[in-house]
């Protein structure tokens, strides 16, 4: 008598996350306010101690330093907030209110940037604050409790397939395999 293989255990779903949460990329966070505040104190710190400049010089040095700060800091903006009502995507310029039933899908595929929102008006939304770069393991936990309350608060998935099937609707894009 033969034994039948093994089959590999499925992960289970991901717990829901206490609301509010909040889903932003840490590390990279840190790294750019870092460097941005280092670099704004060693240029500002030269354009001190260098002689040879004038006045004029010395403004336009903070300057350039304090435009490269503020440029940093919108890098480290995005983030993305789930509470009861619904979800805040805050992007490096835009912010954008969601309500539950208006996120489709949560996805992040190999290779993304960053988690994608497929929205019911048929667009998608890039969501900057989930990110896999420095830690791809929290970006994929982040996207998958995102996934599971969009699942649970959303029309989720299943509606999504519905809507996709259903001839009425206009499909004119086709983005590709979730």
């Amino acid at each position: 008598m033969t034994v039948p293989a093994a089959r590999p255990a499925l992960p289970d779903p991901p717990a829901l996350p206490a609301l509010p949460v909040t889903f932003r990329p840490n590390g990279t966070r840190a790294v750019l306010l870092s460097v941005g505040a280092l670099m704004l104190v060693v240029i500002t710190a030269m354009s001190v101690t260098l002689e040879k400049l004038n006045a004029g010089e010395r403004v336009s040095f903070i300057f350039v330093a304090l435009l490269f700060f503020g440029v940093l800091c919108l890098l480290s903006r995005p983030k993305v907030v789930a509470d009861d009502t619904g979800v805040t995507v805050v992007n490096l310029t835009r912010v954008r209110r969601l309500e539950w039933p208006e996120i489709l899908r949560v996805n992040l595929r190999v290779g993304d940037p960053w988690v994608f929102l497929d929205l019911s008006d048929g667009t998608s939304l890039p969501v900057l604050g989930i990110q896999p770069g420095i830690a791809k393991q929290k970006a994929v936990r982040d996207a998958r409790a995102l996934r599971a309350l969009v699942e649970s608060r959303g029309i989720g998935t299943d509606a999504a397939a519905d809507a996709a099937s259903d001839p009425s609707e206009d499909s004119a894009t086709d983005n590709g395999p979730a």
